[in-house]
């Protein structure tokens, strides 16, 4: 384990959506390729989408589906963004997905000041993201947090400063976020070199050694599990 990642397992108490939700209302959800129930499903229809994510939640009495880190998916099969024929495919998932409704209140992590933002506007990118910056014990980092509303970037400027827990955005809806269901993507950064408002968040087989270094599991942070 890295000291990074015993600095994130160490602290305590972090949510990145509606605090008042507890994880005992969390469901997990597999959205990987092996996942037969999604070979039936539209994948590039939103509205399917979401009406699949809102089912799973129901069946599972639950308020929040979560999952996703360095998850194989097949999602991402409509989208040039990930499929460029001079490139290796890329479609393993590099952070944490939170499903929930649009509108939900999204959180800052930890204490930071806003590195950049930006509205990433193609099919099936981020839409509206925001990224915080974060200095603790020596240790600078990054947090990304992707698929918001448009109003979230609307009154921001970078330099800001958030608390932790503090509301930094609200979620999107497939209209604004990347034409997904909504949901919160989140993912931690050691290096984040010249990205500014955006950063991969998927990545090919290849490169999959220098990412599971560069983006530490987000659970180690928020402990769902």
């Amino acid at each position: 384990m890295t000291t990074l990642e015993i600095l994130l397992k160490n602290t305590q108490d972090v949510k990145v959506i509606d605090a008042s939700i507890d994880y005992k209302n969390y469901t997990p959800l597999d959205l990987s390729s092996s996942n037969t129930d999604l070979s039936k499903l539209d994948l590039g229809n939103a509205i399917a989408f979401e009406d699949y994510i809102e089912n799973h939640l129901s069946l599972n009495h639950a308020k929040v589906a979560y999952g996703g880190y360095i998850e194989e998916r097949n999602l991402y099969k409509r989208s040039a963004n990930f499929n460029d024929a001079n490139v290796d495919e890329r479609n393993i998932h590099i952070g944490l997905d939170l499903w929930i409704k649009a509108g939900t209140p999204v959180l800052a992590a930890l204490d930071g000041k806003v590195h950049s933002f930006n509205n990433n506007s193609d099919i099936g990118d981020y839409g509206p993201t925001i990224i915080l910056e974060h200095n603790i014990n020596e240790h600078t980092f990054y947090t990304l947090y992707g698929h918001l509303s448009l109003e979230s970037i609307e009154n921001i400027k970078i330099g800001d400063s958030y608390k932790k827990g503090q509301l930094l955005a609200t979620l999107g809806d497939a209209s604004v976020n990347g034409d997904y269901s909504p949901h919160l993507h989140f993912q931690i950064i050691k290096n984040i070199g010249e990205k500014s408002g955006d950063y991969p968040g998927v990545c090919s087989k290849k490169e999959l050694d220098y990412y599971l270094d560069n983006c530490p599991d987000p659970n180690f942070l928020v402990k769902i599990e």
